[in-house]
């Protein structure tokens, strides 16, 4: 059975930063990448990364600040987000599937999601 399991959520001053994680047990993945859903709007693609380390941002939001990253032998992709601003607070959930993409439709398998606030 498939399970990714996010931590490293938590609240963080403006301008702080974080680190994800989300470890795959059950089975591996080409496409592990990163949503974030806030109440009220449509879970949001962060960034996705593929087996060889290829990765993709959403640019407008994150890029130059996210930094999406896998460890193969452990199965467990990461998220180091740096310098946070307060529209960066959201539940970041974690999928896994064989083609990635900016699209929620595309991934398999999902996390429970783990909160993130950015908040003085």
């Amino acid at each position: 059975q498939v399970q990714l399991t996010e931590s490293g959520g938590g609240l963080v001053q403006p301008g702080g930063s974080l680190r994800l994680s989300c470890v795959a047990s059950g089975g591996t993945f080409n496409a592990m990448g990163w949503f974030r859903h806030t109440p009220g709007k449509e879970r949001k693609f962060v960034a996705v990364i593929n087996w060889s380390g290829g990765s993709t941002y959403d640019a407008d939001s994150v890029k130059g600040r996210f930094t999406i990253s896998r460890d193969n032998f452990k199965n467990t992709v990461y998220l180091q987000m740096n310098s946070l601003k307060p529209e960066d607070t959201a539940v970041y959930y974690c999928a896994a599937g064989r083609f990635g993409g900016s699209s929620y439709s595309n991934y398999d398998y999902w996390g429970q999601g783990t909160q993130v606030t950015v908040s003085s």
